[in-house]
């Protein structure tokens, strides 16, 4: 007698990778008693790192085991089950999902997998670093794969879909989104990390992860380093200068500060830029503060900032912190006032119902042109956002409101669900 499972975020090649945010699971029995008989096992974890947590409805709640009774005649019993918060994988296995007959103590299933999550980059193993640059720089591919639609979705031209109006924040996560699951189709234990400005990161800002500028602001890193092939526009190199020590930090907002901007109101804490000497919400600070914090090199212009793919670490953490904001303050549902602009319209593609460029293929004015890259990639895992995101889908990332997740979560901030409404 033994148990299948099986987890609603199960990849193509049968391997399951868990966030914070629950799934849907069943388990049946297989050669078991027969009708009108019941086995009692226990749901708990074998794993040596990545932890989880099991409930029998969506909660936010779960307990690290979980008892079921299993119809004998092989009928699945459903339950939830998710990553337990701060206890995230390494790397694939290091979670382990173990069922146990009650009576026996028999082991009667045990599923490998991975709670996969973001992280700050500070915190990687030398593993998950090596597996995450061996990812970009394939996708790089010196230049002539598949980062160059990345690059020209962010040019210039194209600043008006994703900057200076409320749809900053979801475009940007739309951004990340698409290129974090490009990266995992090179290897689906990779997730994107963000580098955490208002702590010191000497270990990313080096030559064995990010790089170190020389006097000539020309990036360097360690021999062998997928980097030192990294090509963008026909050039070799990335240029970045040295406005802070690896062991400082840039003086930015902090994350108490960042998360004060407009009080639980999207429209102060999202304003979209202003020139120098007003208030920009998080688009002009601790954003933009962050990216002239390098005081030379492509990161410093928005027109050329993701030729370094330091950018993509910066902008982790403008979702991040957006994220722990949306957790924080209530601000996950799509129809509330104060999680996202709902005045005027503005710009196209900065509306809560507007569909985004480049992934929706429009090229008519004020749109781009082009629409370099295609549609949102799909994933195994979750059928959200879809192949042409809106700024809505943006919102709940979580799903938190009953919608189906984007498929990612970050190692400190929690999944919630919305209290009940009070009659």
């Amino acid at each position: 007698m033994n148990v299948a499972i099986s987890i609603a975020s199960t990849d193509h090649d049968g391997r399951i990778y868990l966030t914070w945010t629950p799934v849907e699971a069943t388990a049946r029995l297989i050669d078991g008693p027969g009708a009108n008989q019941s086995v009692k096992v226990r749901l708990q974890n074998a794993g040596a790192v990545g932890q989880l947590i099991f409930d029998v409805v969506r909660s936010d709640h779960g307990t690290s085991t979980l008892q079921l009774d299993l119809p004998g005649d092989a009928s699945p019993v459903r339950f939830w089950v998710a990553g337990e918060f701060m206890k995230p994988s390494n790397d694939f296995g290091d979670a382990v999902l173990q069922v146990i007959d009650v009576t026996s103590s028999a082991v009667l299933n045990s599923t490998p997998l991975m709670v996969r999550i973001r992280k700050d980059a500070a915190s990687l193993s030398d593993a998950e670093r090596d597996r995450f640059l061996n990812a970009f720089g394939n996708l790089n591919g010196q230049g002539t794969g598949r980062f160059t639609d990345f690059r020209n979705m962010h040019t210039g031209p194209t600043l008006g879909e994703s900057h200076n109006e409320w749809g900053f924040l979801p475009w940007h996560r739309c951004y990340l989104l698409d290129l974090e699951r490009q990266l995992q189709g090179f290897d689906p234990t990779v997730t994107l990390p963000f580098w955490r400005w208002d702590n010191p990161a000497p270990q990313v800002l080096a030559p064995a992860f990010m790089g170190l500028p020389n006097a000539n602001n020309r990036v360097q890193f360690t021999p062998g380093h997928p980097f030192n092939q990294w090509r963008t526009e026909g050039q070799l190199g990335i240029l970045r200068g040295t406005g802070f020590l690896p062991s400082q930090t840039p003086g930015l907002k902090n994350e108490t500060a960042t998360l004060a901007l407009g009080g639980g109101v999207f429209t102060i804490f999202g304003l979209p830029f202003k020139p120098p000497g007003q208030n920009g919400g998080i688009e002009g600070q601790p954003h933009g503060g962050a990216h002239v914090s390098y005081g030379a090199g492509y990161i410093i212009n928005p027109a050329s900032a993701p030729r370094d793919p330091m950018f993509f670490l910066l902008h982790g953490n403008v979702d991040r912190l957006w994220a722990k904001w949306q957790w924080y303050y209530k601000r996950t549902k799509d129809t509330d006032p104060n999680a996202f602009y709902h005045g005027a319209p503005v710009r196209v593609g900065h509306n809560l119902g507007d569909t985004m460029w480049p992934w929706n293929g429009v090229t008519t004015s004020p749109r781009p042109s082009t629409a370099p890259g295609g549609s949102m990639p799909s994933s195994a895992i979750t059928t959200a956002p879809g192949p042409t995101p809106t700024v809505r889908s943006m919102i709940d990332y979580q799903g938190v409101n009953g919608g189906a997740y984007l498929g990612f979560d970050y190692d400190d901030v929690p999944f919630e669900m919305p209290a009940p409404a009070v009659a």
